[in-house]
């Protein structure tokens, strides 16, 4: 058996971690820490495990005392990096769910994050944790910076287009909606359930953070600088993200060619599944998958391509037990329930 721990134990992500985790069959959860429910146990925090997994929350100084091979780092951006740092030579890999290690250095993480990295160190080996683009330096990494949720269905819904060169330069629109969840547990006022009931608006116009993730790693895969225009919205739902990415080929293409590109470049990935009509959110909800419907407009001439995830599995916790698979050896696809849940 595979031993992990996991350092947040509050929040959603820590709670879908332990849920995917208790039904892998080799894997173990050992530690569950939470700073301000020591001594509590995991089901009293989260209910709906009450009588399954019952494991009281310690301190996160308890994970260097124990016998783990993995850690899941489940804690806000600006905290994680500390305990990154605390636990570099602890002897188990770990697996950072925060944004800390997903830019290219502290720089850029100061730009974007607006504050100071404390550990710069981290940079040098962290690898981005998206399998479809860097699944073998997953396999050897020591820290896997876990993606973004929006930046998981943006990158996937355009990496064949800037792979293939296809997209003309300035020309990429990411138009994403997301549930309640991507904001975290902790209550705010545009969280409140009378502000998102019934309702739906864009944030971050302009200068969301998660932009300079998708622009970094669609620039690495395309070998030139990439822009894009992006723009989330919230739901009022709890979870799922679907975004819908609008470009402009720099050559006439068919939807036949395009959708061809789709499926050759996602032919060995079993969690992108390409459709034939547009998905909605439920058709991915509990799930891994991230699926896709790509169209080309004869009339506008442009790309259309619809991507939509599971933000707390595929944008999160899945997505980190996918590459925790990788990193231990497991086939990619253990312990997971391959169904969604609809409706």
């Amino acid at each position: 058996m595979i031993k992990t721990g996991i350092v947040g134990a509050t929040g959603y992500t820590g709670s879908e971690l332990v849920r995917l985790l208790y039904n892998h069959p080799e894997v173990s959860i050992e530690v569950i820490t939470s700073e301000s429910r020591t001594g509590d146990r995991f089901s009293d925090v989260h209910p709906h495990f009450s009588g399954v997994v019952m494991l009281e929350l310690e301190p996160a100084e308890a994970m260097l005392k124990k016998e783990v091979d993995l850690i899941f780092l489940a804690l806000p951006h600006g905290v994680s990096m500390r305990y990154a740092e605390k636990y570099r030579n602890a002897g188990f890999r770990v697996i950072d769910l925060s944004g800390d290690f997903r830019l290219s250095s502290p720089e850029i993480y100061q730009q974007w994050y607006g504050q100071a990295h404390t550990y710069s160190e981290g940079f040098e080996g962290a690898v981005y944790g998206l399998p479809e683009l860097h699944r073998e330096k997953i396999r050897k990494a020591g820290l896997v910076a876990n993606p973004g949720c929006y930046p998981t269905s943006a990158i996937l819904g355009l990496a064949p287009l800037l792979q293939a060169g296809l997209i003309a330069g300035g020309q990429v629109i990411v138009d994403s909606k997301s549930g309640v969840t991507g904001a975290g547990v902790k209550a705010k006022p545009g969280t409140h359930y009378s502000n998102v009931s019934d309702n739906f608006k864009a944030y971050g116009l302009k200068g969301h953070r998660h932009t300079i993730e998708i622009e970094e790693q669609l620039s690495g895969l395309a070998q030139e600088p990439v822009q894009i225009q992006f723009t989330p919205h919230l739901l009022p739902v709890d979870r799922g993200i679907l975004s819908t990415i609008y470009t402009q080929p720099k050559e006439k293409v068919t939807e036949k060619e395009v959708r061809a590109l789709y499926k050759s470049f996602y032919k060995t990935h079993p969690f992108v599944r390409m459709r034939d009509e547009p998905p909605a959110l439920k058709e991915v909800r509990g799930s891994n998958f991230c699926d896709l419907f790509v169209t080309y407009d004869e009339r506008t001439k442009r790309i259309i391509t619809i991507a939509v995830i599971d933000n707390l599995v595929k944008g999160a916790a899945g997505q980190a037990m996918q590459n925790m698979n990788l990193m231990m050896g497991l086939e990619e696809t253990a312990g997971f329930p391959m169904v969604p849940l609809n409706p």
